[in-house]
């Protein structure tokens, strides 16, 4: 087992990823920037490193600092968690490279599932269902560009490979817009991700999204832990997830699933991973691999009881897979809500000092937040202060609980995203659970 971790992120994630060490018996290393001297994970680590100034590029993105700062410790591993680094195959291979254990996928399995291209090549091969499209990148070739656009019927979607966070997607409903969507996208892509790849794919007009998650190790053995809807979003970013998602055939999940686990060992995947997909009639269409821990991995843990990020370190210290798939049984229903700080209405940031902090409970809720009374939230980074979860026998009872405990939350001083998640668990399309991915935007943020 590793004895020393470094934790290469902030705000809730390193709490969760600290917690979890502490369970584990593993002592950890807290990196931060100078904004963050005074966060709780911080404080409670048993050493601390700060590698840089607030802004993210300088400290948080510093892949040599980080690295540097597991020389200092003499610790044994790097946790990046989600964001920032989690997705660097050049940082995982250097950390490797330096001697490290990197608590994720190896960097060349990092690198296939990254591009959006090589990734939807690699599952096709696998045997997962893919949404249908051009099947590569696009050549320069406008009338074959032209040929295929038909070929998958209008409307199509150009996607950049290295896209992601909603950025490099460009909607064509016409032919004649269909060339100087590709351009677009194309320059978009490489000033964004400095690579103009970019690929076609039907547009599905109302989808849900839906994701699978698994854990391997590496050595074969590979479960899938359920699914999740993640539907309810606001410019591609999620705010609310669940699980199970609601009116997915328990029989179309599974055979989605085990589709998913022979790809991971087809891939040689190694740690937690998502396989995201829209769902329509019925169907799943594979958009892209996340090979990190999810934001909304509590909802996956609290329905099946698998600690992800404890059997995450477990992986990357050369453990097999303790859990075979008749192990993982579904148990009730989960919702979590991303509490942001930010204007309710307008959606700006709202960093500022927390005058007022009070966590709500009773049975079923858990609350994974890194902030407390007279916190300062900082306005370089995500505006994620908090996860509220809530448990329930069913979705209806999960539903209930998390109105509650949004009726008992209370964060003053800032601003705060409460008022839609209230809205949200009040709306009937939410709870009779009638929503497609573009729900929220057209119905609730008129």
């Amino acid at each position: 087992m590793i004895e020393k971790l470094v934790i290469a992120n902030r705000g809730e994630i390193a709490l969760r990823i600290q917690r979890a060490c502490r369970e584990l018996g593993i002592r950890t290393v807290a990196v931060h920037s100078e904004a963050d001297r005074d966060a709780k994970y911080v404080k409670l680590a048993e050493e601390s490193v700060c590698i840089g100034p607030a802004q993210a590029a300088d400290s948080y993105l510093n892949g040599p600092a980080v690295i540097a700062a597991a020389e200092v410790t003499s610790a044994g591993a790097i946790h990046p968690g989600y964001g920032f680094l989690a997705e660097n195959a050049d940082f995982a291979e250097r950390v490797e490279h330096s001697g490290f254990v990197f608590v994720g996928p190896s960097a060349d399995t990092i690198r296939l599932m990254g591009d959006k291209v090589s990734a939807i090549e690699a599952m096709r091969e696998a045997g997962v269902p893919c949404v249908p499209g051009s099947g590569g990148p696009l050549g320069e070739d406008d009338q074959e560009n032209l040929r295929i656009a038909e070929d998958i019927g209008y409307p199509v979607i150009i996607k950049a490979a290295g896209g992601g966070g909603g950025k490099g997607m460009r909607v064509v409903h016409t032919e004649s817009a269909l060339l100087n969507a590709i351009s677009l996208t194309r320059a978009e892509s490489d000033a964004a991700f400095h690579n103009d790849t970019v690929y076609m794919e039907k547009f599905l007009e109302k989808p849900r999204h839906v994701e699978i998650q698994v854990l391997a190790d590496g050595l074969g053995n590979v479960v899938y832990l359920g699914d999740r809807d993640c539907s309810l979003q606001r410019r591609h970013q999620k705010v609310v997830e669940e699980a199970p998602a609601p009116g997915v055939r328990d029989a179309k999940r599974d055979e989605v699933g085990r589709r998913c686990i022979d790809a991971c060992r087809k891939i040689n995947y190694r740690s937690a991973g998502t396989f995201e997909f829209l769902y329509q009639d019925d169907e799943f269409y594979f958009i892209e691999m996340n090979t990190r821990i999810q934001v909304e991995h509590p909802v996956t843990e609290m329905v099946t009881g698998i600690d992800l990020v404890k059997e995450q370190i477990c992986i990357a210290s050369g453990e097999p897979l303790g859990i075979q798939q008749q192990d993982v049984t579904i148990r009730g229903h989960a919702i979590e809500c991303r509490i942001n700080a930010e204007d309710p209405e307008t959606f700006l940031p709202s960093p500022g000092r927390i005058d007022q902090y009070h966590q709500p409970g009773g049975p079923g809720i858990r609350v994974d937040s890194h902030i407390y009374n007279s916190y300062l939230v900082p306005p370089y980074y995500d505006s994620l202060i908090a996860k509220l979860v809530a448990h329930g026998s069913s979705r209806d009872e999960a539903i209930a609980r998390m109105r509650s405990a949004l009726s008992e939350m209370v964060v003053e001083g800032i601003k705060t995203n409460l008022p839609l998640h209230r809205e949200i668990m009040s709306d009937d399309g939410f709870n009779n659970a009638e929503f497609t991915i573009h729900y929220l935007e057209q119905s609730l943020l008129k």
